[in-house]
């Protein structure tokens, strides 16, 4: 899709398809008169206007929310009247998922589209405004249809942003476009990772396509750590979960380091579960739980995008990407429930289930980061079901042991409009996942506050002095159709936003 900004103008940049806001104001009642409802469509021309009243329908369209009506001027253009509501209850995340609407309907039925940008700038945040909507369309025009013998894409290549302010800002909006345009492109790669079909996405796969993603990128430096590198590190317990796949264990190992590094520059660590497909194990899940299990890997491709985004905007932060890949399936060599396996780290875990397998791989991921002295570590996973229960399938759970931290990351989710909550890591939790054979125990004794009792269990592979935290995304990796710029069904690519703000303002 091509993206174009056009200040200063006079007239629409398109004598094909043209975008204009209409607003919806409330009308006081007057006697036994209902109050009714009304268009404001000030800021349209006269020209519009003209042709809007015209047409005897237009007096029932009043702008409400998501409405549409289409009408046509003298010259054949089409004006696409599209309406946002009351001005005073419009906010950012309603213009993204507007923005997002407004694709879907008219994606393939025109090629262009003028966009009269000043009706949809809110709060007269015109940089804001351009994100939200730029993010919209960007992240609704995403489509996994790779596998497709017949392909049905979009007939729209062109948006135009057509804008009566002056010129002289177009640097600063500009750089707001091209910005957003790299975190969208980010999160569809990292959608195509999450909703690749596991045959196709093996670890050694995913390893050297994210290789071939990020090489040439200014800054970044890449290892990748196979089985022979990761005995030699002793990660038992990553490798213990590789112990019954047919394809090796991948620790793709990613540095971003900014061109103005100074000591006072931040180094953040980011550790990702890349289970390209989890079959649960000896303790095997039921079918209908097997089915989706590709998405067990969005951990991974959640924390790839926001490293991915952070290195092609050169943001001045270093950051270290740790993606974790196997896939978790049954042969003779297969992990046993009763196992106990050394950590990386030393300790020595009881594997009492091995469908919990998503924290050991990222518990020698998380020490092995720890190696790299980071100024803080944010992990990623689909970690725990138990994260639906706490907080449904549209919150992202945070954990952790730097409150700092968390409520800087709880600030990010809220700059960009996702869902994210704090959970408690309670001393009571600590104890219950010890083992009485060895130090640690891969399940707690109940499945009540499992997921802050897999964080508990993480907690132990990150040293003193490090500020963690992490982002359960079981329940938001995806099917998040509530949000327009996300797939009813397949990978959302949400928090990947949030990460990007976050390490932004880090």
């Amino acid at each position: 899709m091509k993206y174009t900004l056009n200040l200063g103008a006079k007239d629409f940049s398109s004598d094909s398809l043209v975008l204009v806001s209409a607003f919806e104001k409330t009308v006081e009642a007057k006697g036994k008169t209902k109050e009714s409802k009304a268009i404001v469509n000030t800021h349209w021309s006269k020209e519009l206007k003209t042709a809007f009243e015209n047409i005897k329908t237009s007096a029932d369209f009043t702008g409400s929310l998501d409405s549409t009506f289409t009408f046509h001027l003298e010259n054949g253009t089409t004006i696409l009247a599209y309406g946002l509501g009351e001005k005073k209850s419009m906010d950012f995340e309603a213009l993204r998922n507007s923005a997002a609407k407004i694709y879907k309907s008219i994606a393939s039925k025109h090629k262009e589209v003028a966009v009269q940008f000043d009706g949809f700038t809110l709060k007269n945040k015109a940089e804001e405004s351009l994100n939200a909507m730029a993010e919209g369309l960007s992240l609704a025009d995403y489509k996994f249809d790779r596998h497709f013998v017949k392909k049905s894409p979009a007939k729209l290549k062109e948006i135009t942003f057509d804008s009566a302010a002056k010129k002289t800002g177009l640097k600063k909006l500009q750089k707001t476009l091209d910005d957003t345009l790299v975190v969208t492109e980010s999160i569809n790669v990292g959608r195509n990772f999450v909703n690749e079909a596991p045959n196709i996405l093996r670890s050694t796969t995913y390893a050297k396509e994210v290789l071939a993603d990020i090489k040439g990128t200014k800054g970044v430096k890449t290892k990748v750590l196979g089985k022979a590198e990761l005995k030699k590190e002793k990660m038992g317990l990553f490798l213990s979960v590789n112990s019954g796949s047919g394809y090796e264990p991948q620790l793709v190992h990613l540095t971003y380091t900014p061109a103005k590094m100074t000591k006072k520059t931040k180094h953040i660590a980011l550790v990702g579960k890349g289970l390209v497909f989890d079959t649960g194990g000896y303790s095997l899940k039921p079918s209908g739980s097997m089915v989706n299990m590709k998405f067990d890997m969005a951990g991974s491709a959640t924390v790839y995008s926001a490293f991915r985004a952070v290195a092609k905007l050169g943001l001045n932060v270093k950051v270290t990407c740790i993606l974790g890949m196997t896939d978790n399936a049954v042969n003779e060599f297969a992990t046993m429930p009763d196992a106990i396996v050394k950590a990386r780290n030393g300790l020595s875990v009881e594997i009492l289930n091995t469908d919990a397998e998503g924290r050991l791989v990222l518990a020698d991921c998380l020490d092995y980061a720890c190696d790299q002295k980071p100024d803080a570590i944010i992990d990623s996973a689909t970690l725990t079901g138990a994260v639906l229960v706490s907080l449904g399938n549209q919150v992202c759970g945070v954990m952790g042991t730097d409150q700092k931290l968390t409520d800087s990351l709880l600030k990010s989710a809220k700059n960009t409009d996702e869902y994210m909550w704090q959970l408690p890591i309670i001393k009571e939790f600590h104890e219950d996942m010890k083992s009485p054979v060895a130090d640690l125990k891969n399940i707690g004794g109940s499945s009540f506050g499992g997921s802050s009792k897999a964080a508990a269990f993480l907690s132990n592979f990150v040293r003193d002095g490090i500020p963690w935290a992490h982002l359960d995304i079981a329940g938001i990796g995806d099917s998040q159709g509530h949000k327009a710029y996300c797939p009813t069904k397949g990978a959302s690519g949400l928090i990947v936003r949030t990460l990007v703000d976050f390490l932004k303002n880090s």
